[in-house]
């Protein structure tokens, strides 16, 4: 199975070149493929804020190339570079602080940087760093494909239909996707006939990036609005939710892109199975609950607006980006160091004592 992924791997939205960071411009998708050149950590920063692009991994491989560009242009200016270098630590920390990963890469760079001997080239050091972050997702991301499989496979039968939420897909990640990778992989292996792409408003990442994702394999789906949810878990025979997250609580709370929550009870009341897909990395042992993750807003424009035109006035608006989903509505966790059904604080601290799955 695993060679038939990687024969299978189509999609890429992030790319390392010369020096010089290139993005899939996702905001131009599905009509452009367009690349955006990032060249210093500002520029990085941007992108991640601007929805250049989206999901965890993402923003955090492309964070850990953000920090090397910064290095190198305090390099090249002289001086202090280890206090300049600061500045691209805060700039790129506070680009999404959702993120768990985002943080975790951030001290990953740190540290490595902390452990230069006098003779290392620093830029160097964290090029090979970068690289391994990014190379390190995409084989996570293969590792949780095939776990996810065989709970599809452990809990029903070939053949079914599955919904998903948001973009947790090749756009998302450093490659193949945490949700949209065991999608995959499920589809790969006759287990699903058919996805439902929830809309996922106001941004439209279903239509815009997962059915694109999934049309470039020739994935059976049906794009489906947002509060149609519940009609077809109730008439098309949905088995699975598969989603991504941003961040995972110490209780089993998770963090995902808005509409996540009310999917998963939607799914616990016709009997469809809930499942998490996504890196350790994003695991927060440090805060107790959901009710401790920042959650960003959007711009209220983005709902009192259609097609550049404002079609409201005098009124406010709510346009929170994630939300929390309680762990008693998830029935499985799958992460590349192992699977938590019914998550939990202890089942949780005891994965995260866990070696990483080869």
């Amino acid at each position: 199975m695993r060679d038939r992924l990687l024969a299978a791997e189509k999609v890429k939205a992030i790319d390392w070149r010369d020096g010089v960071l290139y993005l899939l411009d996702q905001r131009a998708l599905p009509f452009e493929e367009t690349w955006l050149a990032c060249t210093d950590a500002e520029g990085v920063a941007e992108a991640i804020r601007s929805k250049v692009l989206h999901g965890a991994p993402a923003i955090s491989i492309c964070a850990a190339y953000g920090l090397l560009l910064g290095l190198r242009q305090r390099l090249a200016a002289g001086g202090d570079w280890r206090a300049a270098l600061e500045a691209d630590f805060a700039v790129l920390s506070s680009a999404l602080p959702t993120t768990a990963n985002l943080s975790w890469v951030l001290d990953r760079m740190r540290e490595r940087l902390e452990r230069l001997k006098e003779r290392d080239d620093p830029s160097q050091a964290l090029e090979a760093q970068a690289l391994g972050i990014h190379d390190s997702d995409r084989e996570a991301n293969l590792t949780m494909a095939l776990l996810g499989v065989e709970l599809i496979r452990k809990y029903q039968g070939s053949e079914q239909a599955v919904m998903t939420h948001g973009n947790a897909g090749a756009l998302a990640g450093g490659g193949f996707g945490t949700a949209l990778g065991v999608i995959r992989a499920a589809w790969l292996d006759g287990m699903v006939e058919r996805v439902y792409v929830d809309e996922t408003r106001p941004s439209l990442q279903g239509p815009r990036l997962t059915a694109w994702e999934l049309a470039q394999d020739g994935i059976p789906l049906t794009v489906n609005a947002d509060s149609a949810a519940a009609h077809l878990m109730k008439t098309k025979g949905i088995t699975w939710v598969v989603v991504g997250a941003e961040r995972v609580a110490a209780n089993g709370d998770v963090a995902s892109s808005i509409g996540t929550y009310s999917l998963a009870v939607n799914a616990m009341h016709h009997g469809v199975r809930f499942m998490v897909v996504a890196s350790s990395s994003v695991i927060d042992l440090e805060l107790a609950s959901g009710d401790d993750i920042p959650l960003e807003e959007g711009e209220g424009a983005e709902l009192l607006e259609f097609a550049g035109h404002r079609v409201v006035s005098g009124v406010e608006a709510c346009n929170p980006l994630f939300d929390v989903t309680p762990a008693d509505l998830i029935d499985v966790i799958v992460t590349e160091k192992g699977v938590v059904e019914r998550p939990d604080a202890a089942k949780l601290a005891q994965l995260m004592c866990r070696k990483r799955l080869h």
